[in-house]
């Protein structure tokens, strides 16, 4: 049987620097993704829908690591990644002060051999299992490519991310950049687990040059 390590290959944009900020260029990936919105009043940890979206991507992610495990020809094992996730609000940039609505891209990282027909099959036995709910209608098998990004692991609770961010963002005027798109946030740890001082957060953002 074939093993992906993906962890290692991509250790590069998953495993940064938690002490610089590093520019990086970031390629085109397949992803398991599903957009939604924090509903008024209401956090992460507190959105039924946003719960919803968790466990539908990380339902879909294993159902499809073992399909593809132990399935007769051609069988390959592979890590399922780190929960991902774009940030932005309506207005424009994205930003933790600004009393906004939040919405989300929530993603998680999938290999190339894994097909559009692989993941209907994944859905189908992913509802034959649960039962329908509306993250499954609106989760999707699609492609993303961030390009030219900045970012840095963040460690420490998410209401410290700020801090962090002014940093990626000093260093990006410092280079002659600009930060564009949307935040993203990579998730290692789990909050409702882990002391917050020990959470682990990769912070990427697309940049481009200032002309």
């Amino acid at each position: 049987m074939l093993k992906l390590d993906l962890k290692k290959d991509l250790k590069y944009l998953y495993a940064p620097s938690a002490k610089k900020v590093e520019i990086v260029q970031v390629p085109r990936f397949k992803f398991a993704m599903i957009d939604g919105q924090i509903e008024a009043d209401q956090g992460p940890s507190t959105s039924a829908s946003f719960q919803e979206a968790l466990q539908a991507l990380y339902g879909i992610s294993y159902t499809l690591k073992f399909t593809s495990k132990l399935r007769k020809e051609n069988p390959i094992d592979y890590p399922v990644m780190a929960l991902e996730g774009l940030w932005w609000v309506k207005s424009g940039e994205f930003s933790f002060e600004r009393k906004e609505d939040w919405l989300y891209t929530l993603m998680m990282l999938q290999p190339d051999h894994i097909t559009e027909e692989m993941y209907q099959e994944g859905l189908a036995q992913l509802r034959k299992k649960r039962g329908d709910n509306p993250s499954l209608a609106k989760m999707r098998l699609e492609t993303f490519e961030e390009g030219l990004s900045i970012q840095i692991m963040h460690i420490g609770p998410y209401a410290d991310e700020p801090a962090t961010i002014a940093k990626m963002d000093a260093f990006a005027r410092e280079n002659g950049y600009r930060l564009h798109g949307k935040h993203h946030e990579i998730y290692f740890g789990d909050p409702r687990r882990a002391a917050p001082e020990k959470l682990k957060t990769v912070l990427r953002h697309p940049i481009e040059k200032i002309s």
